[in-house]
């Protein structure tokens, strides 16, 4: 092997003879250290390179969360940047996935990520909830901006970057200004693209606080179910009041025509927001006769929000701060939520049984917010 660029090789630990004759030279003191270093640059970086792979490998021991991978972001200038795209957005999606395929995906912007913030929250609910932690695992973040992936890599999370060309959408997007419009519906159309590739998914808006694991939870008899701001009881009832921040899709022709289906009909419902435009489809018997595809509304008494808080604390598997405007009022009401939740798991498990405590919250939230709040000020202590 040529180590030295000079064409002399290392055999058996030796120097070879110089111009092909007996003559042993002298003991050289710099060769001799010479070879010595080299013995050791090697063994170190063979230590290395193993490190690395052990660490890299899918199985190792060191790592409990997976590795983030940087991904590309989302440009439809052409049939080879979107192959690529995709081949991106599948490596992370395998990274993630549970063995069924089944992923959790939640979206982030630079607003959400500030010190004291939403996101800080949402993964504080997956270490303090009821058989939690794990699903961190399995959580893809896509993230809007730049300094809202940065920030997610640092985390060790799986991370995503997907950008809309000509838009920003870093701070904090208005509840039905346009900027909050196109992130929705941009939204829906990621996640038609997370079906097509072939994974299911929890989709989870990041002011949900995971409580309990809602696994056990879902339906078994569809392959599309929705949280509600309203439960009436009957979970197959189209007049139940969908929310759009929390569902759970399964791959399938008829979900991956259900989400092309709502995507396009934003176009006949200009000026509404994909809830919105939701709860006007929902009614259209296309979906059922011809698509094929049954919603399912989940129960509030196990997927809560401040539009309906769950009654029972033993049986709450999410929260969700719906009917609440401003990002202040919603970091404010789930400080709080949490603050019960860890109240709750202190009590001893008979008190828990017999004498739950109630929601102290909504406080902030509640219709009132949507009139009574201010953009939220840039936190001059924002992560960078």
């Amino acid at each position: 092997m040529d180590l030295d660029g000079g064409g002399s090789v290392v055999i058996g630990g030796k120097m070879p003879p110089e111009n092909g004759g007996n003559h042993q030279p002298k003991t050289n003191p710099n060769r001799f250290f010479f070879h010595h270093l080299l013995k050791a640059v090697l063994l170190f970086t063979m230590v290395t390179l193993t490190c690395v792979v052990v660490y890299q490998a899918d199985a190792s021991p060191f790592r409990f969360f997976p590795k983030s991978i940087y991904s590309f972001s989302l440009s439809r200038a052409n049939n080879s940047t979107q192959v690529s795209e995709e081949l991106g957005l599948e490596q992370v999606l395998k990274r993630a996935a549970m063995s069924d395929k089944t992923v959790i995906i939640t979206t982030l912007n630079e607003a959400w990520i500030e010190p004291d913030s939403i996101f800080d929250l949402f993964l504080e609910s997956f270490k303090i909830g009821n058989d939690t932690i794990w699903l961190l695992k399995h959580l893809v973040v896509v993230c809007l901006d730049r300094k809202a992936f940065d920030y997610c890599l640092r985390t060790h999370l799986n991370c995503y970057f997907l950008t809309t060309e000509g838009v920003d959408f870093a701070g904090e997007a208005h509840f039905m200004t346009p900027d909050y419009l196109l992130m929705m519906w941009r939204r829906i159309d990621f996640l038609r693209n997370v079906l097509e590739i072939g994974y299911n998914f929890v989709f989870t808006d990041a002011d949900i606080m995971w409580l309990r694991n809602p696994f056990p939870h879902f339906y078994s008899d569809t392959n599309f179910q929705i949280s509600c701001d309203n439960f009436k009881g009957n979970p197959s009832d189209v007049n139940n009041a969908p929310n759009g921040g929390f569902n759970y899709a399964k791959s399938s022709n008829q979900t991956i025509e259900f989400y092309k289906f709502w995507y396009n009909a934003r176009k006949s419902y200009p000026r509404k927001h994909d809830q919105d435009v939701l709860n006007k489809i929902k009614y259209d018997p296309l979906i059922k006769e011809t698509i094929g595809l049954e919603i399912k509304f989940l129960d509030t008494a196990y997927f809560g929000g401040f539009c309906q808080p769950s009654k029972d604390l033993n049986l709450v598997c999410t929260m969700h701060a719906n009917c609440c405007a401003g990002l202040d009022n919603k970091i404010h009401d789930l400080k709080i939520l949490l603050g019960d939740w860890r109240n709750y798991l202190s009590l001893p498990e008979n008190a828990r049984k017999s004498r739950p405590p109630v929601w102290s919250v909504p406080q902030s939230c509640g219709p009132r917010s949507f009139h009574q709040h201010t953009p939220r000020k840039k936190n001059g202590n924002a992560r960078k």
